[in-house]
């Protein structure tokens, strides 16, 4: 089963692809983003990197957690579930127009 990581501290030069490529060395990568600013598209400094094995997942926080990448110290961990959420503009109050 495959384990996602959390990257945090990015240099914001970095792109998907980049790390991607920083995360090879320690296992085969599923999947790599970097989580960019949905008006400007620029990092925001941190991103996501799913392994193939949990095994590799673990080596991947051991090996790369407080490393320098691109002059940036970067933070490694096994991502949290992220928590449901509910709708965003909720109320549930259905308004009727009377003319």
């Amino acid at each position: 089963m495959a384990s996602k990581l959390f990257v945090g501290g990015l240099p914001y030069a970095t792109t998907s692809e980049g790390l991607r490529r920083y995360f090879a060395q320690c296992g085969a990568v599923v999947s790599a983003t970097v989580v960019t600013d949905r008006l400007s598209g620029q990092s925001r400094g941190f991103g996501f990197v799913e392994m193939s094995t949990e095994a590799e997942a673990r080596a991947a926080v051991q090996t790369l957690s407080d490393q320098m990448l691109e002059g940036r110290r970067i933070k490694v961990e096994l991502a949290k579930p992220q928590a449901s959420r509910s709708g965003g503009f909720g109320g549930g109050r259905v308004r009727t127009a009377r003319w």
